[in-house]
């Protein structure tokens, strides 16, 4: 069902970019509109926000709880896309719906995958249910770490703050580039949020240093780089991604992981229903909590990634902490 609203919303997407008439960009912009800017998911809408304040406000197009892996682009996104300057994406295993409209997009459109950036620090995506030893995981921390030649890149690469100030200064220079009017705010503004993540970076590895090693289970695999990054201890995922239902095999396999490791916490998100996550901890220590790595609860802005990753470590560490 998945592959037939994916063909359908690529098809609707062609079909609107194509509808439009020659020359309808150059006719509805105008130097005093400023670049139009469109972003994929609100962690990044919201790096880009901060870039561009002053100067301009980006478009988001995955809105209210609706999931970058199982989102169906509308005619109207394809048509906001077109009228763009710039698209930002993470990329198109993360965001699976951009696939088909960028390569239908006008030449005038740059679209610039994230992933790509210069400084990010990339790691495999898993998909077996339970993951490496704890011990494994910090050694992997401690070396520079590179994904195999031909093997998936994990793309919830915006859950480390060190990522993050990479995103920024390649979304900082892209700005500039299209925009040199502005290009000093756009720089400064850069300079900025970054020494403002660098501060969260180590909010945050402060805050989590208690829990560090202590082990639980996430409903699918989106929380690898913010465990790289702090040394948490994830044991395993429900789902290997949000649309796939797990097999009961998977389950069993993660109810002997919950037993053999004391997983202290099965974390669940929004808005996916928590039932399974209810009959996995059943009859075990494990306590169940949500956890909300994309933000979809949250309000579009600059200041969501913020909010997103103090979130984060919060409810983690409530539910990893010894209970009174």
């Amino acid at each position: 069902m998945q592959r037939v609203r994916a063909a359908v919303s690529g098809l609707l997407a062609m079909l609107w970019v194509a509808a439009l008439p020659a020359g309808v960009h150059a006719a509805e912009q105008t130097a005093s509109e400023g670049l139009r800017v469109v972003a994929t998911i609100k962690p990044l809408h919201a790096l880009v926000a901060a870039v561009m304040a002053g100067a301009g406000t980006p478009d988001l197009l995955v809105k209210g709880s609706a999931s970058p892996h199982t989102y169906a682009l509308k005619p109207s996104d394809a048509r906001a896309l077109s009228h763009a300057d710039v698209f930002f994406r993470i990329s198109d295993l993360l965001e699976p719906f951009t696939t088909r409209i960028v390569k239908s997009l006008p030449a005038r459109v740059e679209v610039v995958t994230l992933q790509g950036s210069p400084g990010l620090e990339l790691l495999e995506r898993r998909s077996t249910a339970v993951f490496a030893e704890h011990a494994e995981a910090q050694h992997a921390h401690a070396a520079h770490t590179s994904v195999p030649a031909g093997a998936a890149v994990d793309g919830h690469t915006w859950l480390d703050p060190h990522n993050a100030q990479a995103m920024v200064a390649r979304i900082a220079e892209v700005l500039a580039a299209r925009d040199p009017q502005h290009a000093a705010l756009y720089r400064a503004n850069a300079t900025r949020l970054t020494e403002k993540l660098q501060a969260l970076d180590r909010e945050i590895s402060h805050q989590l240093q208690p829990v560090a090693g202590k082990p639980y289970i996430v409903f699918h695999d989106a929380l690898q780089y913010f465990e790289h990054r702090y040394g948490l201890a994830g044991v395993g995922s429900i789902s290997i991604a949000p649309d796939v239902p797990p097999s009961a095999a998977r389950l069993v396999e993660l109810r002997g992981r919950i037993v053999a490791h004391n997983a202290l916490c099965v974390f669940t998100e929004p808005p996916f229903a928590p039932q399974l996550a209810q009959n996995l901890v059943e009859g075990t220590p494990a306590r169940l909590a949500t956890l909300d790595p994309e933000g979809v609860r949250l309000t579009p802005g600059p200041d969501l990634y913020f909010t997103l990753l103090r979130r984060l470590a919060s409810d983690l560490r409530a539910c990893l902490s010894p209970q009174a």
